[in-house]
């Protein structure tokens, strides 16, 4: 199995990626209730009856090596710890040229503008970069996904730029819409960078929470 699809366990004081399960589908179901995340039109989120055709999918995908997928597990305090809270993926991997996307990425709502966001992507990022030797780590997001894009923002990416007409849209709620997508990156240079911005972020959070 190529090391970019290889399932592998990252974690921090914050958050735990564990290889997804079938055994992570009730916490999950849970999860995209928190919100009504699958009534986004904007995103791709299953909803509870889906959750387990989604993972399978997923699991799927990693089998073809093309996905490495995640369950997140919360360690923050509080009534959701050691629970899934939601999923993340390294995706639209090419090995031979040591890049991949971070993305099919969600949390439920309880978790979300939390400090969980960043801690996640310190361990996606590090391992990409430190282990994986990746040259590139990319992320894209639907042009209308305001909060996504203004998180990707957050952790240090650059907008590489806008795929005009990327895709159809398959939400029910916005039938005959397409998608614009806006695809940014962080390159093996910046890493040392973007590593120093998210540990000091992660660590100030950590103080204001005291």
């Amino acid at each position: 199995m190529n090391p970019f699809v290889h399932p592998v366990h990252l974690e921090n004081d914050h958050v735990e990626l564990r290889p997804l399960t079938m055994d992570d589908a009730d916490d999950l179901r849970e999860a995209t209730r928190d919100g009504d995340l699958h009534t986004l039109w904007f995103t791709a989120i299953p909803n509870a009856d889906g959750m387990a055709t989604e993972i399978e999918r997923r699991l799927a995908l990693q089998r073809q090596g093309l996905m490495n997928p995640f369950a997140v597990i919360n360690k923050q305090p509080g009534p959701l710890i050691g629970r899934a809270v939601g999923m993340t993926t390294y995706m639209n991997i090419d090995v031979s040229n040591r890049r991949v996307e971070i993305g099919s990425t969600w949390y439920r709502r309880a978790v979300q503008r939390t400090r969980l966001n960043s801690a996640c992507k310190r361990l996606l990022l590090a391992h990409a970069f430190e282990h994986l030797a990746c040259i590139a780590v990319e992320f894209r997001t639907h042009a209308f996904n305001h909060r996504s894009r203004r998180a990707i923002e957050r952790l240090g990416a650059k907008l590489d730029g806008i795929l005009r007409n990327h895709q159809i849209n398959p939400h029910p709620s916005a039938p005959n819409t397409l998608r614009d997508t806006c695809v940014y990156s962080i390159i093996d240079n910046e890493w040392p960078t973007v590593r120093a911005h998210l540990d000091f972020a992660l660590r100030a959070s950590t103080r204001h929470s005291l």
